[in-house]
Parts: structure tokens; C-alpha cells; sequence
């Protein structure tokens, strides 16, 4: 006798609750392509105006792959503990560095108050600074990389019910 096993699809999210994902959660995953296998590592975002923003340091592998290829897929997930309730985003698109220095100096004031707000101190070894200094260093810095994901392709937005 086969059993039948019935597919369950998990429910597409509406906009509303993809926007309420995104404000959320302030940490995402971006899986780079590299050239044989991707690489994927964790990063603190900010959303502003419609547009993701993260902040890189300047060494490491993520920076040796985007000389080569921008492209990336980033996620964003809530998970309940006991895992009865979740949802996920990902976005496909490519990452442009941000040049302007008023927006760069905006991104990096709304991460350092999101993050102050949300994370540790130890955290800001993620952004290359010591754990003895505070967000507002984060903010002071001129030479950081911003980033923001453009040329966005596809979007899949799924969760429990």
C-alpha cells in the first residue's frame, strides 16, 4: 500500500507583514556568490526609504567576492522559540557601495541608534570597533563601507499562518 503524504505550501506573506518583518529584525544573512560555493554571513541592517543598508568592514572574504560579484541574496527571518510561528524574506539583488556622504553619515547615525537600541557593545567588534567604544563611535566613523541592496530581482516572502 503507498501512502499518499499531502504538500503543504507554506503562505505567501502580504506586504504589510513583510514590511513588519523587515523594521523588526535588524539582523540578515547575505549569501555572496562565490566561485564554486556561496558564502553566507551574518549582518546588521538598517531600512531606510525603502532600501537596505549594511555597513562592511574593509577586509575579509565578503569584500574579495563583491570585486567580482555583486550579487547576492538577503534574508531575513523571525523564528518563535518553539518554531510554532516563522517567517522569512529573501531578496535578490545586487549590492551598491554608497558614495554620498550625507546619506552614508545618515545610514550609519540610523545603525548606530538601531543597534544601541537592540544589541550589546560587544557587538561593534562585528563593525571592526573595539567593544570599549559606545554606537555613537559608529557613527562618528567617516571611512566605513555602506552598502545598499539595488537592482533587487526577486523577492519570496513565507510563513506559518
Amino acid at each position: 500500500m503507498k501512502l499518499k503524504l499531502g504538500l503543504y505550501k507554506l503562505p505567501e506573506m502580504n506586504d504589510n507583514e513583510i514590511i513588519s518583518l523587515i523594521k523588526d529584525q535588524k539582523i540578515c544573512r547575505i549569501a555572496f556568490i562565490d566561485e564554486k560555493y556561496p558564502y553566507i554571513a551574518p549582518f546588521q541592517y538598517t531600512y531606510v526609504n525603502e532600501s537596505f543598508y549594511f555597513h562592511f568592514t574593509n577586509y575579509g572574504k565578503k569584500i574579495d567576492i563583491i570585486k567580482n560579484n555583486r550579487n547576492v541574496c538577503v534574508s531575513i527571518e523571525q523564528l518563535a522559540t518553539d518554531l510554532k510561528r516563522f517567517h522569512f524574506v529573501t531578496f535578490q539583488g545586487t549590492l551598491l557601495e554608497v558614495k554620498d556622504i550625507n546619506e552614508k553619515q545618515h545610514v550609519l547615525s540610523q545603525l548606530a541608534s538601531e543597534g544601541s537600541k537592540k544589541f550589546s557593545k560587544e557587538f561593534l567588534s562585528a563593525h571592526g570597533l573595539d567593544k570599549d567604544k559606545s554606537w555613537k563611535d559608529l557613527a562618528r566613523k567617516k571611512d566605513l563601507l555602506i552598502f545598499k541592496l539595488g537592482e533587487i530581482k526577486n523577492i519570496v516572502a513565507l510563513g506559518s499562518s
